[in-house]
């Protein structure tokens, strides 16, 4: 089994940044894909941005430009670096892992609220 540990969410007003970080212990050493998702209020759980172990990332069109991820599989951590936020990217935030065989993992959630 893998436990994720998110950090980096907060309060931040329009137009400003957040970094969110992962880390990943236990079982590291079968992660193939690390991931950023989020759940806004009353919606369900959505992809912001994933990357794989092969380098190759995918970003959701409503963060693009505005969202990087990276990742560091070697050391188990995967960084979101958030600019130019808006009120509807408040949500809580996850950090998600999938090792080979199909297992997943998830994060227990950060709170990002984008507000004046």
């Amino acid at each position: 089994q893998v436990q994720l540990v998110e950090s980096g969410g907060g309060l931040v007003q329009p137009g400003g940044s957040l970094r969110l970080s992962c880390v990943a212990s236990g079982r590291v050493f079968s992660i193939y894909d690390m991931g950023w998702y989020r759940r806004g209020p009353g919606e369900e759980r959505e992809l912001v941005a994933r990357i794989n172990i092969g380098g190759s990332t995918t970003v959701a069109d409503a963060v693009k430009g505005r969202f990087t991820i990276s990742g560091e599989f070697a050391k188990s951590t995967v960084v979101l670096q958030m600019n130019s936020l808006k009120p509807e990217d408040t949500a809580v935030y996850y950090c998600g892992v999938v090792q080979y065989g199909g297992l997943e993992s998830w994060g227990q959630g950060t709170q990002v609220t984008v507000s004046s």
